[in-house]
């Protein structure tokens, strides 16, 4: 009906800004500390400070930005703990795709899959991170399209999220081996979708979620506990 319109376009802007904000968090352009200030990000995007204020509330519960007593709202790091929690739980979502309430696979699924094997293969090479991390975001959202039940899809969103404000770095600090990676991951997840298996696209996801931990283990973490990066930051 036409007098749902607005409140459609309403969400639809909160949704798109809260994207656009994400984003900036996990290319660093927000860096940890940075503040969010409303004002300045609707006078950015031309509207009014309320999609901006809908759009930080909905990414405070992430834990990538908490508000501060006469400071504001300012961007965080995850701590290693909350990274690695974050993953145990993505480790334990993954097989439940293919079981809550799962949805039937079809040519479009099978599609954008190949699409982004195609990207996947011409990234793979000649790295770009934001690049890299923007595929993710399509990859990931082809995989919540794939789960049918709604509680399942929320949880699996909210903790891409928070793990993927940790890809820039792993691409910046891994190269070409994130593009061989992703290349792998798609063309696993094309096979399962031809197969019509969602089970399997479970599985793979798994399988992928847990590489995924291991080069951030290798390429963050190691690299934030080194005896120089450590006397550096002192």
């Amino acid at each position: 009906m036409p007098s749902d319109q607005p409140e459609y376009e309403k969400k639809q802007l909160t949704a798109d800004l809260q994207r656009i904000i994400l984003e900036r968090i996990c290319f660093l352009d927000y860096k940890p500390g940075d503040q969010l200030k409303e004002a300045e990000l609707a006078a950015e995007f031309g509207v009014s400070r309320t999609p901006v204020r809908d759009a930080i509330g909905r990414i405070s519960h992430l834990g990538l930005i908490e508000s501060r007593n006469g400071v504001g709202t300012v961007v965080i790091r995850l701590s290693d703990q909350e990274i690695a929690d974050i993953y145990e739980m993505r480790l334990q979502l993954a097989p439940l795709i293919g079981d809550a309430n799962p949805i039937d696979i079809d040519d479009t699924h099978l599609e954008r899959a190949e699409s982004l094997l195609s990207e996947a293969i011409e990234l793979e090479n000649t790295i770009e991170s934001r690049k890299y991390v923007r595929l993710n975001h399509k990859l990931n959202q082809l995989i919540a399209d794939l789960i049918g039940n709604g509680i399942l899809r929320s949880f699996w969103l909210q903790t891409y999220w928070q793990a993927a404000s940790t890809w820039h770095q792993v691409a910046e600090n891994a190269g070409n081996e994130v593009g061989r990676a992703l290349v792998e991951e798609l063309t696993d997840l094309k096979a399962a979708l031809e197969q019509r298996d969602l089970q399997a696209v479970g599985y793979i996801q798994r399988i992928h979620i847990g590489y995924g931990y291991a080069r951030i283990k290798a390429h963050i973490f190691k690299q934030q506990h080194s005896p120089q990066t450590a006397g550096a930051a002192v």
